[in-house]
Parts: C-alpha cells; structure tokens; sequence
C-alpha cells in the first residue's frame, strides 16, 4: 500500500523558512496532481497549495507570495517552501493527491511546523 511520507517540519522564529517534502513509499506521484494541507488544533484541514499539472500553481490567500509548491525533476517528491513564516502558520502539514470530494491516499503523518519566538 502507499505511504505518503512528509518531512522537512520544525521550530522556527516568525520570518524564518523551511522546506517541507512529501514523497511516496511504491509509487511516484508523478502521475497525480497534488497538494498540501495544514490542520492547526482545534481547526479544520484546509488547502495551501496546489500543483495539479506541470506549470500550474494555486495557493490559499493567507500564504500567496510566501510559500512556493514545486516537484522535482523526477518527479518523485512535492515540496513547499515556506518563507516570512508566522505564528498563524504553526499547523501539521500533509500532502494528498485530491481526486475531487475525497483523495487518492491515505493522510500520512504529516508533518509539524511550529512558529514561534
């Protein structure tokens, strides 16, 4: 079965940056188009970034300008660099592979990204 697997995740001070990544155990995703999400306590998940085909990007208002989404060449792993981090930022990120209502994997670990002084 797939894993996503998110890493990159820390402490960090408000305007710092770090480099989240999401790969899968058995498979490539490169034949999906993907995303990422954070879910902050006592909130709902929600979407930050999307790369649904080659060359195409969308962000949620609250981090257009900051973070970037990407792939890498081989298309083996998504990332999303984060950068003038806040405090409202602090959230476990997750990526998926929306399809839809519902998703293509099973939520992974995620991933912890706490900002804070």
């Amino acid at each position: 079965q797939v894993q996503l697997v998110e890493s990159g995740g820390g402490l960090v001070q408000p305007g710092g940056s770090l480099r989240l990544s999401c790969a899968a155990s058995g498979s490539s995703l490169s034949q999906y188009a993907m995303a990422w999400y954070r879910q902050a306590p006592g909130k709902q998940r929600e979407l930050v970034a999307r790369i649904p085909s080659p060359g195409y990007t969308d962000y949620a208002d609250s981090v257009k300008g900051r973070f970037t989404i990407w792939r890498d060449n081989t298309e083996h792993t998504v990332y999303l660099e984060m950068n003038s981090l806040k405090p409202e930022d602090t959230a476990v990120y997750y990526c998926n592979a929306p399809r839809g209502a519902n998703y293509v994997f099973n939520w992974g670990q995620g991933t912890q990204v706490t900002v804070s002084s």
